[in-house]
């Protein structure tokens, strides 16, 4: 009853009625153009060329394409957690809405780091990976929070070149080849002005 009496309250009077539906239609309308034009079924796959999509990842996607990593392991394998298939879909969405938001915002800092969650999820994935290499390593099971207290090194305090090289930033490799976006222009508008 409670439900009903609230639906009620929120419908508009009837001589809205058309106005709201089309500003609804409106929004949807912009929502699905922007899901088209960010390519955001992409991200449901573990392509690497995906990471590309924004221009910002080329040195990164670049570096990796170069390293040893490349033929073993692509991007979701380092920076996505693996326990489940909910936790890897919930942090790709998580992670994905965050970097979409300072990529459009333009507050992307010249040096990509990675955050707290992404360095946590990246050093149990290099452990997994590398356990039977490591098993007699004394660091092998350190965590980030071990490393926030003073106990220990993550993996890339050492392998500090490992994927991504030594240098970092939007201009270290601006000469790579790196696959390129599809244009989000739809087509129909592309062949408007070549028909002119």
């Amino acid at each position: 009853m409670a439900l009903k009496k609230t639906l009620n309250y929120l419908r508009p009077p009837s001589y809205w009625l058309f106005y709201v539906n089309l500003l609804i239609a409106f929004f949807v309308g912009i929502f699905i153009y922007a899901l088209y034009v960010s390519n955001a079924v992409s991200y449901l796959s573990d392509d690497p060329e995906t990471c590309v999509n924004c221009h910002v990842m080329r040195s990164e996607y670049a570096t990796w394409q170069h390293s040893s990593h490349r033929e073993v392991a692509v991007c979701n394998d380092c920076h996505v957690p693996h326990n489940n298939v909910l936790n890897k879909y919930f942090f790709k969405a998580k992670d994905g809405l965050r970097h979409a938001t300072m990529f459009t915002l333009r507050m992307e800092p010249q040096v990509i780091k990675m955050h707290e969650a992404g360095q946590e999820v990246v050093q149990k994935n290099c452990q997994g990976c590398h356990q039977k290499v490591n098993e007699h390593v004394g660091l092998l099971n350190v965590t980030l929070e071990d490393k926030m207290h003073g106990d220990g090194k993550l993996c890339w305090d050492c392998h500090r070149e490992v994927p991504h090289g030594r240098v970092k930033g939007l201009n270290s490799t601006p000469n790579a080849k790196v696959p390129l976006p599809a244009s989000p222009v739809p087509e129909f508008i592309r062949n408007l002005n070549t028909n002119n």
